[in-house]
């Protein structure tokens, strides 16, 4: 392992975050292959990130944090999952989770979180999972208890804290609550075993009778306050650049391997694979879609910081025009990455089905991953604006 990398401090630039983070991408993809194969909690690996001083990346500076844009933190967790997306999917939801009270709370539990995260150097998992309706919040005396199990809670292993969304008798909408991850009747299970994604640790975690403070639940939506809906916007692009990502990372991994490793075919009538006339067909399809798929990527990636800035001024136009850029980013970063991370072994031949390589963690990682929600409805809403001129909805989803 390389010397620890050195926090900056809010003086710094957003070239030294980057440079920061480039020097944490090149020690991940060492170890990306055995990692993926192996499962598991990466633990070395968030106590890099830890070391790094990144947890603290978009909490305001008045706060303690270096006070960085979504933007920046965007294309960091997208360079992360060039080599490894596990990873990207815990730097990225751990941002989520950090701004949660910002967004769902009032003023004085967002500078609560934000202060505390910057100190303590918390990492925040995930615990919203709207599908999963099992977790209840129940009043006792003048606070409160939890019960219920949540799926899908990534980043729970080794979190300092969870934000669960909760039942509650009496609310439409859920409760949305900040649960210390060490706190007595927390059961984190580390039941994550899927065919991709596999150091996320995206299992389940059970409540059982978690005493609840009042002040640890976040201030309910007011009707009307779109800024308070923003956070699925923000879900919605961090997907997008995690496959992004992984889809810029398979491309490349293919392009050394023809590089190097590729021949020819028989009847080609050349004598390296780099002038093949079908491989070079196939790899100016996929760069041609990588292309429109990252233009598509950074430009949902703007709309969506230029609605951060506004916060409290957003309108619910402006938050449909970002959804409506989110979906269309996602909907073909999707489709095009599924389709390199699988033809690109037709650029690189069958010895590159071995093993060793890991090349089919690419796209092993991106279908468990674009299985979140359906892409279909993605779609379908781009076709209501096109069609109807109607702009996407707030909900969990878009």
């Amino acid at each position: 392992m390389s010397s620890l990398v050195t926090p900056v401090t809010p003086s710094h630039s957003t070239a030294d975050h980057f440079a920061i983070a480039d020097e944490l991408v090149q020690e991940f993809a060492a170890t990306a292959v055995q990692r993926d194969r192996q499962g598991g909690t990466a633990q070395a690996e968030r106590d890099r990130i830890r070391q790094s001083g990144l947890l603290k990346l978009i909490i305001p500076q008045p706060y303690g944090g270096w006070g960085e844009t979504w933007e920046t933190a965007l294309h960091i967790t997208r360079r992360f999952a060039t080599v490894d997306s596990s990873i990207a999917h815990l730097f990225s939801y751990h941002h989520l989770g950090v701004v949660a009270p910002h967004v769902f709370g009032n003023p004085e539990q967002a500078q609560r979180y934000y202060t505390l995260t910057a100190e303590r150097n918390w990492f925040w998992c995930n615990g919203f999972n709207p599908l999963d309706r099992r977790v209840v919040l129940t009043p006792d005396g003048d606070g409160f208890r939890l019960n219920g199990t949540k799926s899908f809670c990534s980043g729970s292993v080794d979190s300092d804290l969870i934000p669960v969304s909760a039942v509650q008798e009496g609310f439409t909408t859920f409760r949305i609550v900040i649960v210390p991850t060490q706190r007595e009747g927390v059961l984190v299970h580390g039941d994550w075993d899927n065919m991709g994604q596999r150091q996320t640790d995206s299992g389940s975690i059970s409540f059982s009778n978690v005493r609840i403070e009042a002040d640890e639940i976040l201030s309910p939506i007011p009707e009307g306050e779109v800024f308070k809906t923003f956070r699925s916007c923000l879900t919605q692009v961090t997907f997008t650049n995690i496959y992004l990502g992984i889809t810029q990372g398979a491309f490349e991994a293919a392009k050394q391997y023809t590089q190097t490793q590729t021949r020819p075919w028989l009847t080609s009538g050349v004598e390296s694979a780099t002038q093949d006339p079908y491989i070079l067909l196939h790899y100016g399809e996929m760069a041609i879609a990588l292309e429109a798929a990252t233009l598509l990527a950074d430009r949902a990636t703007q709309l969506v910081q230029t609605a951060w800035d506004k916060g409290y001024d957003l309108t619910p136009e402006e938050r449909g025009e970002c959804a409506l850029a989110i979906a269309k980013a996602k909907a073909f970063v999707t489709k095009t990455g599924l389709d390199i991370t699988s033809k690109i072994f037709e650029v690189m031949g069958t010895r590159a089905t071995a093993a060793s390589y890991g090349f089919d963690r690419y796209w092993r990682n991106l279908r468990t991953f674009t299985l979140h929600d359906p892409v279909d409805y993605k779609i379908r809403a781009v076709g209501n604006w096109a069609l109807n001129h109607e702009l996407p909805k707030p909900d969990f989803y878009s």
